[in-house]
């Protein structure tokens, strides 16, 4: 769990700013939209293969160039 003291003289958009910064830092948004939603074994196995093919053509194109 993210969290952030106000420091003495600190304003609140420098500290909202310091509680952004952690909590994409430690990934939460990222869990919470995984576990959003419910992804059958299939699907999550052809979704991850999907993106490795994405990869690997990404990273041919470039190697090529």
């Amino acid at each position: 769990m993210a969290e952030v003291n106000i420091q003495d003289g600190e304003s609140l958009e420098s500290a909202l700013r310091r509680f952004k910064r952690k909590v994409q830092q430690e990934d939460i948004i990222k869990e919470i939209k995984r576990h959003s939603f419910y992804l059958k074994p299939g699907e999550k196995r052809r979704t991850k293969e999907a993106l490795a093919r994405k990869r690997n053509r990404k990273k041919r194109r470039s190697d090529s160039e």
